[in-house]
């Protein structure tokens, strides 16, 4: 799965850490979301797309072998 959430954080001036807060992770989970090592909740998706304020799919894609 791909995702956007690194441009989505430079938009906002707004570390890992940071988001991390927001949304109640560690920022080393945030960092292996952005680097495709670990696929969030549904429920974490969620939180990252409303911390951004934009839809699920504007951040996260399906590749073709997920």
């Amino acid at each position: 799965m791909k995702n956007s959430i690194k441009v989505e954080r430079a938009k906002k001036n707004m570390t890992q850490q940071d988001l991390a807060e927001l949304v109640q992770v560690s920022r080393q989970t945030i960092n292996s979301i952005e680097a495709g090592k670990y696929v969030p909740s549904t429920v974490l998706a969620l939180k990252i797309a409303r911390i951004f304020g934009v839809a699920l799919e504007e951040i996260f894609e399906l590749e073709n072998e997920d």
